[in-house]
């Protein structure tokens, strides 16, 4: 065991400290603007103070080269840290170093570039320092398997994004070439003929606005396309109109053409969201999101139902009355004392809520007793909300007891009075809003560790919404004797509504729909600028690996956390205020949530977005070590920034000189596509349905691993596992069944094939028993359940009911199965039904084989799963043309990858890639 660096450096549970650490100092500790040459030489002398028997000898022994040393050792594999994305870095071990003749020659990592520049004599001794990452975080042998999987193909996976971007930028520079000659041409045949429309440089032109190769794109949000000129239509009849509505612009068709305009009639029937194909449009310049836009305002959570008066909080065994607003709040926790007790068990939460409680109570009158002497309530031991908790549980009793038709009427009532609020008209296309609902009162929950959680989350009234809607358009009226905050008229953003929370004071929108054109677009210019990245991707990481030993402390700052979010996906964090929740990323990280071991490892404990914890302890490049260890020296303490000559801000400024609109997120989108096309690419088009379906799978969560994309099992993950099992042995025991059916019929056949008719040792006599039991209860159960439905039709039809003795002959056939069981189990014997054949058992048998191989397959697939979120790359990093890719050319039903939201969200690129997509 290597020893620790120094005492600070051991791990942060193991000296008693929060997982969190500190607050951050404004104004803590700022490292010198240089790195000293003492400082590079303190630090390489501590990073070689361990037992030379544990550090390879090249480490020790300058300029000795493999063949001079006692013996060939074998190259040590990196191995893929669990949430490392799939970066393409260039080995490091030989890099390609120019020397003053201009001739490249071969030399080690850990060469010169390590020494400060003042003086580069005294070289440290070489170090290895191709890159180790490992996980230490995965406990099923899958996810290490799969760890070890990508290690092995990590030099194959990096090599190839270096050569698709060389490719990539050849590409860009031979059409450079071709364009200038093509355009030049065209601008002489224009003078020479310029009453020729044809003759246009058109296409040139477009083509000229691409001359540096990078698509110009200033923010996710910005639409791509702009509409063609469209004849201006005949407002449509609406709720709200709006004058000078533009006409749906026409489809193209396949060979180029558009199709003829419809008539507004015709369009206004046929209008869906699918019609509008915006990815089939031309670029647009991103400074408008729409030129007219109507909508109906948004739909506010209805008033406070107080209490029974029978129904009080108890302080000190004593029912109080509490003024309404105080009363809204205790029944906010009553409501979840007992369904939520990771919540009102939570002391945080408690403290909180009772805190909020407490100023509420107090400055709405206070509370009183039956006697009508005020209460001071003191004390959260003292309260008894068990009174409340009682009612609110009682309500949700009725309303699951409700029945059919009374659910559906209360259903056809809730949606009878939102429907104007679903859709909204941008440029004259129906588009679905997202969430119209104002967020109800309630408390606060957060998620990890959040210090507001439990907090009371204040009714947001009209007059702190601010609506946005076209010039001209209908402005939506607010509730009775209210106003809006302010209406507006802003074409550059897409939200309809908007109001600032008061927990957190983080501002909410009313959005469209994730199906929406202006969603669809924003997601699209997401993944276009990861694949844009690729181009530089090879550059961006030679830049990064070279400024680790810069002299500037902030050069070397910037290129340790672009070697952390590139390698690892860290987020890159932002600065939080001091009633923010203590959330960091990766230019955010203070002294404590780093962890230095010998020779190389770094433990990072931290929380990130949404107070979510993240530890993991992985193995670095030994320059990123050793600059940790600079950030980390002395003076600094817990609470102190690692990297104080950094900012987010600086990060992504700098990025941009790479390519216009780079931002360190975009890391984690290409990452997780790449590596996701790269697994693909190695899949076999055979097997089945299912089995196809688990390879995708994998490779799926070769990314989730990569991104660290971690969850804990779930606490119903056993149940699940269980109860499939026991379906699955249900199959196999109707396939007993079957195959006694088929010797029941021919006796003979048993000798022929014994092994097709030998007993399944995964089902036993005891377990059969119970199953049947089963069995027979759900068939009664089955015949209750539709007995009562019955009734409930007839009731609502003013009809009488169905009587008791009918639902009893029923469940005579529930019985009569029980017995046909007790008889099969005595005698071995299973009877065939009518009409039953040998032949149409057989092929009913090998139908449950397959059935039975395929749920096996999905077994092992949600236990290798288990730990790992395989949804959260799949929405939001891996680009969805790759899955579409995928099903198209191995035939899998798109259904079996992508539920329907994902389905109905990634419609643009259901119809924009084919077989043969590339990332």
């Amino acid at each position: 065991m290597y020893p620790s660096s120094s005492d600070d450096d051991k791990p942060l549970a193991r000296n008693g400290n929060r997982t969190n650490g500190t607050a951050h100092k404004k104004n803590g500790i700022v490292l010198p603007e240089t790195v000293s040459d003492s400082v590079d030489r303190q630090m390489d002398a501590e990073q070689m103070d361990i037992d030379v028997e544990d550090i390879p000898l090249a480490s020790l022994v300058k300029d000795v080269s493999p063949a001079q040393s006692r013996g060939k050792r074998k190259a040590r594999k990196p191995a893929i840290k669990a949430q490392e994305s799939d970066e393409e870095v260039v080995p490091k071990g030989k890099r390609q170093k120019v020397t003053t003749n201009g001739k490249a020659k071969a030399v080690d990592d850990s060469d010169e570039d390590d020494i400060p520049l003042a003086k580069q004599r005294a070289a440290a001794p070489k170090r290895v320092t191709k890159t180790v990452v490992t996980t230490e975080n995965y406990s099923t042998d899958s996810d290490e398997l799969m760890v070890k999987k990508l290690t092995a193909e990590k030099h194959e996976i990096e090599k190839k994004a270096e050569e698709t971007a060389k490719k990539l930028r050849a590409e860009d520079a031979q059409k450079k070439k071709n364009v200038a000659p093509a355009a030049a041409a065209k601008r002489k045949i224009m003078k020479k003929e310029p009453e020729s429309d044809s003759d246009l440089p058109i296409k040139a032109k477009r083509v000229a606005k691409k001359t540096n190769g990078v698509k110009k794109e200033e923010s996710d949000d910005e639409p791509l396309f702009k509409k063609p000129a469209a004849k201006r239509a005949a407002p449509k009849k609406t709720t709200a109109s709006v004058k000078g509505e533009e006409q749906k612009p026409a489809a193209k068709t396949k060979g180029g053409k558009t199709k003829e305009e419809e008539s507004p009639q015709e369009e206004e029937e046929g209008e869906d969201d699918d019609e509008f194909k915006w990815w089939e449009m031309e670029k647009n310049d991103g400074s408008t999101k729409w030129k007219t836009l109507e909508h109906n305002g948004v739909v506010f959570p209805p008033p406070y139902e107080p209490l029974p008066v029978n129904v009080k909080l108890k302080y000190d065994g004593v029912p109080v009355t509490l003024p309404l607003e105080a009363e809204e709040v205790a029944g906010f926790f009553g409501a979840m004392l007992h369904n939520s007790p990771v919540n009102t068990e939570n002391p945080r939460f408690v403290a909180n809520f009772f805190k909020d409680f407490q100023d509420i109570t107090r400055s709405k009158g206070g509370a009183k007793n039956v006697a009508g002497k005020k209460v001071d309530i003191k004390t959260f031991e003292k309260c008894d909300f068990e009174d409340i908790w009682n009612y609110y549980e009682q309500k949700r009793i009725d309303k699951k007891n409700m029945s059919q038709a009374d659910k559906k009427a209360l259903k056809a009532e809730r949606d009878s009075l939102e429907e104007p609020y679903l859709y909204c008209y941008l440029d004259g296309r129906k588009e679905k809003v997202g969430n119209f609902r104002i967020e109800p009162p309630g408390l606060f929950r957060g998620r990890g560790e959040h210090p507001k959680t439990g907090m009371f989350k204040t009714r947001v009234q009209p007059e702190q919404v601010t609506i946005n809607i076209g010039k001209g358009a209908k402005i939506p009226e607010p509730p009775e004797g209210h106003k809006w905050a302010a209406v507006v008229h802003d074409p550059t953003v897409t939200w309809l509504a908007t109001w600032k929370e008061n927990i957190n004071g983080n501002i909410k929108y009313v959005m469209l729909a994730a199906t929406s054109s202006l969603k669809g677009m924003s997601d699209f210019a997401k993944f276009e600028k990861a694949r844009e990245l690729k181009k530089h991707i090879d550059k961006i990481r030679k830049d990064y690996e070279k400024e680790l030993r810069d002299r500037l402390m902030e050069v070397r700052q910037r290129a340790t956390a672009m070697y952390l979010i590139d390698r690892f996906a860290l987020r890159a964090g932002n600065e939080k205020g001091e009633e923010e929740a203590d959330t960091v990323g990766c230019c955010s990280l203070r002294f404590e949530h780093v962890t230095l071991e010998l020779p190389n490892k770094v433990t990072f404990d931290f929380l990130g977005k949404d107070s979510i914890r993240y530890v993991n302890t992985v193995a670095v490049d030994a320059q990123v070590f050793k600059n940790l260890k600079i950030f980390k020296k002395e003076p600094k303490r817990d609470g102190d920034k690692l990297f104080d000559r950094l900012t987010t801000g600086d990060l992504n400024k700098h990025l941009q000189s790479y390519m216009p609109g780079l931002s360190a997120k975009v890391f984690r989108t290409y990452n997780a596509s790449w590596t996701m096309q790269q697994e693909l690419a190695k899949l076999d088009n055979t097997g089945t349905v299912a089995e196809k379906q688990v390879q995708y799978n994998a490779a799926n969560r070769a990314v989730a691993i990569l991104c660290n994309h971690q969850r804990s099992v779930t606490k119903g993950h056993e149940t699940s596992m269980e109860r499939t099992e026991n379906r699955l042995k249900g199959m196999k025991y109707q396939k007993m069944r079957l195959k006694k059916m088929m010797l029941a019929l021919e006796p003979k056949l048993k000798k022929n094939d014994p092994e097709f008719f030998a007993a399944d040792p995964d089902i036993d006599e005891e377990w059969i028993k119970e199953h049947q039991e089963w069995l027979v209860q759900q068939e009664r159960e089955k015949i209750e359940k539709k007995f009562k439905k019955e009734n409930e039709k007839l009731v609502a039809e003013g009809e009488k009911e169905l009587k008791a003795s009918m639902l009893k002959e029923r469940l005579k056939e529930s019985d009569e199965l029980s017995k046909k069981f007790k008889q099969e189990n005595k005698t071995g014997k299973v009877e065939p039904g009518k009409g039953a054949t040998v032949e149409k058992l057989e092929n009913n048998v090998k139908k449950l084989e397959e059935r039975i191989q395929a749920l096996e397959v999905q077994m092992r697939d949600k236990e290798d799963n288990k730990t790992v979120a395989l949804g959260t790359s799949k929405l939001n990093y891996i680009d969805p043309r790759l899955t579409v890719m995928f099903c198209k050319k191995f035939d899998v039903p798109l259904e079996r990858v992508f539920p329907k939201t994902l389905r109905e969200k990634f419609k643009w690129a259901i119809e924009s890639a084919d077989e043969n997509w590339e990332f």
